[in-house]
């Protein structure tokens, strides 16, 4: 409710008050009715607009003082007109700025009929009537207030829900971008931290070969160039492919999204990097292409974390299904995750993979050493890429 006006607001509305009165006197005056207008009728028709001054500022006052006002000058049949204007003023100020409206406009609608009755036991017919037609206007102002502030209550809460609406789209719309800034990440994450381990591993290979005491044996130096020549193009087919798919460009694309298939590549990639890996792949069939996705990023992320940080020597990969899922687990025969390795996001990484299709995954030291990355992707739960 505001009920503080603008500075200067109670002077106009005190100049306009009075200029009505004067108008309201000369109507008076000029069309008596049943009453002539004396002094004590002009006193009651100033009073009642002195009301309409302050109305602004104190709408309750305002209204209850008017109401105390016109109620005798009806009662004593003055002419009832003159006041109509004052009334209808005062009554829908009081609706636009008002508490309980209602409530008080249903008292003032009662006081109001009770006058009619006072005037119908003391006059005669046409006086009713006179009387009558001008409580009806009041009374339609009445019910037309209270109509207007129903339709501006319902067009304060449509205009609260869409706002509340808008706020909910605007909130919705930074979730969904914050987490496709993570479905990024975590994809070139996946890709180029794999890749570049390789490459490196396979460089280092190389540049021993160059620097090492026995003559260079230009082939054995040929197949190491190869191999970090052949881990490149793979890296930029499926850098490509995944740009593709980020892009909604290469969806439908076949082999656009990495699978099981993809994983004897990664195998042979990290065998290349010196490393001797078991693969056991055998009667996984059809797999939903998000489960197959995500099969293949675990075990990308977990070779290349044992290539980087487990100095193993031997690495068994295992996928197989389990009664409704996949389960996809990777074991090493290194020394795991060592407190002097950097701090990355290949754990993580695989864990938001696993949940990603309503997944699991458990990464920690095995039973007779070395570390071992367990997930479990079930086939019921899984979740369509977005």
């Amino acid at each position: 409710m505001v009920t503080v006006p603008r500075i200067g607001v109670t002077a106009k509305d005190a100049l306009h008050a009075a200029l009505l009165a004067v108008i309201a006197a000369l109507v008076a005056v000029m069309w008596p009715g049943v009453r002539d207008l004396d002094a004590a009728g002009l006193v009651l028709l100033v009073a009642a607009h002195v009301p309409l001054a302050v109305i602004r500022r104190w709408p309750a006052p305002g209204l209850a003082a008017l109401v105390v006002v016109v109620l005798p000058y009806h009662l004593a049949q003055y002419q009832h007109h003159a006041l109509v204007p004052a009334e209808v003023i005062a009554l829908f100020a009081y609706a636009v700025l008002g508490r309980r409206v209602r409530i008080v406009l249903g008292a003032a609608a009662f006081l109001l009929a009770v006058c009619v009755i006072g005037m119908a036991m003391r006059a005669g017919g046409s006086s009713v009537r006179e009387q009558i037609a001008v409580i009806e206007a009041v009374v339609a102002v009445v019910i037309a207030v209270l109509v207007w502030r129903v339709h501006r209550a319902r067009l304060a809460t449509i205009t609260e829900r869409a706002e509340r609406a808008e706020r909910t789209r605007e909130e919705e719309a930074r979730r969904r971008v914050a987490e496709e800034r993570l479905r990024i990440a975590r994809d070139l994450h996946d890709l180029l931290a794999h890749s570049i381990t390789l490459i490196g591993v396979q460089a280092g290979a190389a540049a021993h070969l160059v620097r090492g005491e026995r003559p260079l044996d230009r082939a054995e130096l040929a197949d190491a160039l190869a191999s970090i020549a052949g881990t490149c193009r793979d890296a930029r087919t499926e850098l490509h492919g995944t740009l593709q798919v980020l892009r909604g460009t290469g969806a439908e694309a076949p082999g656009a999204l990495p699978g099981p298939d993809g994983i004897g590549d990664l195998v042979a990639a990290a065998r290349g990097g010196g490393l001797e890996v078991d693969l056991s792949e055998g009667g996984l069939g059809t797999l939903p292409p998000e489960i197959g996705v995500a099969a293949y990023r675990i075990v990308q992320e977990a070779l290349t974390n044992v290539v980087k940080h487990a100095a193993a020597k031997r690495v068994s990969v295992r996928l197989g299904r389990d009664g409704g899922g996949l389960v996809v687990r990777v074991a090493d025969d290194g020394r795991g995750p060592s407190g002097d390795a950097p701090e990355g996001f290949g754990i993580l990484g695989m864990i938001e993979r696993a949940r990603s299709v309503g997944g699991t995954l458990d990464a920690g030291p095995g039973e007779s050493g070395g570390f071992v990355v367990t997930a479990v992707l079930p086939f019921a739960d899984a979740v369509s890429p977005r």
